[in-house]
């Protein structure tokens, strides 16, 4: 099992964990290429595009947190966190943002034979974007668009939605309802709808319906397109941009004092124990890296996703401190000792083993 999932435990260009989120290190091309596999994979998946307000919301919403290291790829929007891999020792690729994302994604779909949805933003930025779309692609096939009334997560209509997208049967979803409430929708229905991809999109509708322009390519180079933004909406952005620049700011301060002197995990350190189930093997890990704890996030989430486990292995206090830190205390699996992984490990197996003997009596 190791070695059939090795390629992917350990990608070309290891993640980077920011304030305990898991940055894919991909760019726009491999991200291209990705979700048409998921596509023709036909599994479901759901994609974030996170920039400093999502990782400003996820420091104080553990939820949010959690939603977006499970996602199947996290995206780099954002010039300031793109900054901070570099600050932090791993640097991403390149910035993948949404709004330049989705039309590069129109035109593989218009190719490629792929049904989208469009879901959310207002009803009216959602039709003039669709007639934009249509009007530039005539070959998209624009399965459907619904734009649900306003409501909290808790007290929206979900069935009605569901309903939407089973009958149009898209290949893709764009979802755009603003973070974190498109980003926690996605999570909690994107096993049940089936949809091989859904992707949180942000303001992207409302740059497709032309209700807005993008910053000049100088300001997105420089790291500025927040300001040119803050132009257009500054009483709805004053405020929450404050807000996340002294968050943000502070506190990947703060990670790069921790994390700096940390070391990287490598392949002698994972062992392969009880039918797939995979022990980190900590004991020479004096403290980590955020690369470290970005590959731990990452072989977590690929391993759970198969139905297997992942046991860390006498971690040393330094390295619990810097997982509690990050958010991540409650995230993985912990022995004291070697013995006890494998023991964990069996029992896990065991418990997969009885469950499935029910499902078949049943």
């Amino acid at each position: 099992m190791f070695e059939k999932m090795s390629a992917t435990l350990f990608p070309e260009r290891s993640p980077v964990a920011i304030l305990g989120v898991p940055f894919d290190n991909v760019t726009t091309s491999e991200t291209l290429a990705a979700v048409e596999q998921m596509v023709e994979s036909k599994c479901p998946h759901y994609i974030v595009t996170a920039n400093m307000d999502f990782l400003a919301q996820a420091r104080r919403d553990n939820d949010l947190r959690r939603t977006l290291a499970g996602a199947s790829l996290v995206l780099c929007d954002g010039t300031p966190v793109l900054w901070a891999s570099r600050l932090l020792g791993n640097p991403l690729a390149e910035r993948v943002a949404g709004s330049d994302l989705v039309p590069l994604l129109l035109h593989v779909a218009a190719e490629k034979g792929y049904r989208v949805f469009f879901l959310g933003a207002s009803q009216e930025s959602a039709e003039m974007a669709v007639s934009q779309v249509r009007r530039a692609l005539p070959s998209l096939t624009v399965a459907g668009q619904y734009s649900p009334p306003y409501a909290p997560l808790e007290k929206m209509d979900h069935e009605e939605i569901l309903r939407r997208i089973r009958e149009a049967n898209p290949h893709i979803v764009f979802v755009a309802f603003g973070c974190p409430k498109a980003e926690k929708w996605m999570a909690m229905h994107y096993m049940e709808l089936g949809v091989p991809v859904m992707m949180g999109v942000g303001g992207t509708i409302d740059f497709l319906a032309g209700r807005f322009n993008r910053a000049p390519a100088w300001m997105q180079r420089s790291g500025l397109e927040w300001l040119y933004r803050l132009c257009q909406e500054p009483r709805r952005l004053w405020h929450r941009y404050a807000s996340d620049f002294w968050v943000f700011a502070t506190k990947i301060l703060a990670q790069w004092a921790r994390l700096r002197a940390g070391i990287p995990i490598v392949r002698e350190n994972l062992l392969e124990c009880a039918e797939g189930n995979l022990i980190v093997d900590l004991t020479d890990v004096k403290t980590i890296n955020s690369a470290g704890i970005g590959l731990l996030l990452l072989w977590r989430k690929r391993l759970s996703a198969v139905g297997r486990q992942l046991i860390l292995a006498c971690p040393s206090d330094s390295v619990r401190r810097c997982l509690v830190w990050m958010g991540l205390g409650e995230d993985f699996v912990i022995a004291n000792d070697f013995d006890s992984a494998v023991r964990i490990a069996d029992s896990q197996t065991a418990t997969i083993k009885e469950s499935f003997v029910r499902s078949e009596a049943v």
